[in-house]
């Protein structure tokens, strides 16, 4: 499971970067920018929950080392 999330951690971060490209500095709000910048928002999205998903099984596997 740890590898399967950081195979997906890596994919969002590509994606970010993909989306960086592709956003037009001089007019940000227009056109293909602002689907880039959905883009942006949704892989940092993506990205948290997956570190929040890989905290909350290490925290599990803990509890049940104490059992």
């Amino acid at each position: 499971m740890k590898i399967f999330t950081s195979i997906l951690v890596l994919l969002a971060l590509a994606l970010i970067v993909f989306n960086i490209t592709l956003l037009d500095f001089t007019n940000p709000f227009k056109g293909n920018s602002m689907i880039a910048f959905i883009g942006i928002a949704a892989s940092l999205c993506a990205v948290l929950i997956l570190i929040i998903f890989r905290m909350s099984k290490k925290i599990e596997e803990k509890m049940n080392d104490k059992f």
